[in-house]
Order: C-alpha cells, then sequence, then structure tokens
C-alpha cells in the first residue's frame, strides 16, 4: 500500500511541476525520459534541448498551428511513464513522444500509443520487442537497438579469438535484450558463453558481478547495460584489475557523455558502435555546435537520435497536410531520413529507421587534441549490415 501512495504522488509532483498543457490548437512534442536518474546524461534535458533545436530549423509552426515541445520525467517506471503519456494523449493533446532511455517504459507507452493512434518515436530504447513482436502501426525505433549494437561487435571481437565471454547484465528488458543478441552473435560466430549475472538497474556496487564473471575466466567481459551502470561498472573493473588479469571488458551501448565521465585515461581502448559522432562531418560538427551552445556538452547519440526523430515527424505533418497520427506514420515510412543525424536514413515497414553506424574506439589521453575528441571512427557499417534483416523481423506488420 505504501509503495503505491508513493508511486502516486510521485506522479502527482510529475504533474504538478510539469509545462501547461498545449491545447488542441498546436502540434505538440513530447519529450519523454529520465531527467533526473541514471540516463540523465545520455537523453534528460540534453534530449528536451535537441528536440527544441529541431524545431528552431524546421519552423515555429506547421499546418498554420504553433510547434510546442514539453517533457516529462518517467523515473524508469513503466507506470509513471504510462499514465503521463496516457494523460499527455487524453488531457493535454500531445500528438507524438519521444525519446524513452527505458525499455520498460518504451512497451508500456507502445501500446497506448498504438490504441491513441499517435506516433511515438524510440530514440533510446533498445529491445527488438519495439519492432518485432510489439510492433506499432505508429512506433518507430529510431537510433539504435540492442542488434545494432551488440551482434556487430560481438561477431568482430569471436572471429579475432575472443571466443569465451561473460555477461553483467541489467536485469530489465533492455539488459536482457541485449544479452540475448549479442549472445546469438558470440554463438553464431563460434564462441560461447561462460556465464551470466543480473544486476538491479541504477546498483552502486558492482563487486560481486565483477569476481564472478573473473572468476569464470571468460576473455571478454561484456556490460549489457548502460548510462551511470555502465559508468560505474567500468571504474570498478578497473579497481578489480580486470585488464590486468588479461580479460576484455566491452561495452556494446556506450555514449560520449560516459566516456566524458570516465575520463580518457580510464576508458581509452573501448570499443563500440555508435549511431552518431559529432565529428564525423560538417552537418555533424554544425548540430553539436548548436547543441553546445545550450548544454556545454557534446550531444550522445541518442539527443542526436531526438533532433533526427523531431525533424523528420514534422516533415511528414507537413507532407500528411495533416496532424492525424496514422496518416503522419505513413508518410514517416514513405520518406528518407535526411539531417544533421544521417544521411542515408529509410523507415521500414517494422517502424526501424536504418542508417549507417560505426564502429569507434575510445582515444588514449595523447591522441586526444580538443575538449571532446573521444572517438577515433574505425569502420562505417552500412545501413543494410547494421540492423536485422527486415526478413527476419516477427513483427506482425512485415508480410
Amino acid at each position: 500500500m505504501c509503495r503505491f501512495v508513493l508511486s502516486t504522488l510521485a506522479f502527482i509532483l510529475i504533474l504538478g511541476l510539469g509545462p501547461a498543457k498545449a491545447g488542441p490548437d498546436a502540434v505538440t512534442v513530447g519529450v519523454l525520459n529520465d531527467l533526473s536518474g541514471v540516463y540523465a546524461d545520455l537523453g534528460g534535458q540534453g534530449s528536451v534541448a535537441a528536440a527544441e533545436i529541431a524545431v528552431e530549423e524546421f519552423g515555429p509552426s506547421v499546418l498554420g498551428k504553433p510547434i510546442k515541445v514539453i517533457s516529462g520525467d518517467h523515473q524508469n517506471k513503466p507506470d509513471v511513464g504510462a499514465q503521463l503519456a496516457r494523460r499527455w494523449f487524453d488531457i493535454d493533446n500531445v500528438d507524438m513522444v519521444i525519446d524513452f532511455p527505458n525499455s520498460g517504459v518504451a512497451l508500456a507507452v507502445q501500446e497506448i500509443a498504438k490504441t491513441k493512434k499517435k506516433v511515438a518515436i524510440y530514440s533510446t530504447a533498445a529491445t527488438m520487442d519495439l519492432t518485432g513482436k510489439a510492433c506499432s502501426p505508429t512506433g518507430f525505433q529510431w537510433t539504435y537497438d540492442n542488434y545494432s549494437n551488440a551482434a556487430g561487435v560481438a561477431s568482430a571481437l569471436v572471429k579475432k579469438g575472443f571466443t569465451s565471454w561473460y555477461f553483467i547484465t541489467v536485469d530489465y528488458a533492455f539488459g536482457l535484450s541485449l544479452e540475448a543478441e549479442a549472445s546469438k552473435a558470440v554463438k553464431a560466430a563460434g564462441g560461447s558463453v561462460a556465464g551470466t549475472a543480473r544486476h538491479p538497474l541504477n546498483t552502486p556496487d558492482f563487486s560481486s558481478f565483477l569476481l564472478q564473471a573473473q572468476s569464470s575466466k571468460a576473455k571478454v567481459v561484456a556490460l549489457a547495460n548502460a548510462g551511470g551502470d555502465t559508468v560505474n561498472a567500468v571504474k570498478q573493473a578497473h579497481e578489480f584489475n580486470i585488464f590486468e588479469s588479461g580479460q576484455t571488458l566491452v561495452t556494446p551501448v556506450t555514449f560520449i557523455t560516459d566516456v566524458h565521465s570516465l575520463g580518457l585515461a580510464v576508458a581509452q581502448g573501448l570499443t563500440f558502435v555508435t549511431g552518431y559522432y559529432w565529428d564525423l562531418n560538417d552537418q555533424t560538427r554544425a548540430f553539436a555546435e548548436k547543441f553546445y551552445k545550450r548544454r556545454k556538452a557534446m550531444p550522445t547519440m541518442a539527443q542526436a537520435g531526438v533532433y533526427s526523430g523531431v525533424l523528420h515527424y514534422l516533415k511528414a505533418v507537413k507532407e500528411a497536410g495533416t496532424d492525424d497520427g496514422l496518416a503522419v506514420a505513413e508518410k514517416m515510412r514513405a520518406m528518407p531520413v535526411r539531417d544533421a543525424f544521417t544521411q542515408t536514413g529509410t523507415v521500414r515497414a517494422d517502424g526501424r529507421m536504418v542508417h549507417d553506424m560505426y564502429l569507434v574506439e575510445v582515444k588514449k589521453p595523447s591522441e586526444s587534441k580538443a575538449p571532446w575528441d573521444y572517438y577515433k571512427v574505425l569502420a562505417t557499417i552500412p545501413a543494410g549490415e547494421a540492423f536485422k534483416p527486415l526478413a527476419e523481423s516477427d513483427c506482425p506488420l512485415v508480410k
């Protein structure tokens, strides 16, 4: 009973502190994410800023209506996220919701948005179910997913001789999906999984999980988590001398804010896949400059994905001539995605936006020439190879 009361109070506080109602005479984008917890750095207020930049680039209105951006904190709780999304749709006339750095929250909102015929864009939620068995005509997975960030790295490392893996996995939909996709790739390449340790979200102490990983003697210790959990686990892995003992630490889902928090002395050598890096080309640098002026930090791939998703949505509203969710979603699938996030994007029938991804390695301190100069791009993974083939999708929308 107490837990229910506390959860309800938290939800009431969110509503009380939130922005004013958007009203029916506006096209309103709702950024729903973690504003205060373990995923706040990789999304948070930075995602709100990215959405605002997209609106500024598009223009202040569409179809004669002003464009508004509002935000809310789902606290990494599916019930809180679902309640807030339902209120936004039913009372505040929100037309589209975006971001969701929590797969559990994303899956809960997916069903609500589907029922309400509202567009939902998942820039940060990585579970494969969003474009698989739980896919929706109005749901889109935008920036990355557990296949794009796990399969490529796992397969490449096994082929280089890193054949035995141990997973330290955050125990909810995101981590379990990431572990599953990486495990499939490891085994398909001829490797093996020595074991798994599951940890709660936002745990401060990884000592027991790291000791289990060391005891396994696996060549690779893979962190199937993200954000603050990844940062804490990497720091503690250094304290436990994971590297000195001959094991390799792999962090499939890593953000530039994670590297910034760790520092290059600790993060150097980490290899992973990203959908965006601010220093790739003139367009990525132009967006990053606008973002940096607001946030005094470079954008993560999740934040850049929010920018891209909002911009594409607004373009589709204009082309469709309506803000009806189903009509806009159909137009989103028909239009190519061309912006500062990607020049290669297309949207598939299952709602997966496919685009080039990048295999990167964190630089040594001596290699970094300026603040936020953190990545070496090792390879470009073409859009057609970076994501799970549509033919293998279990989305009911795929015929």
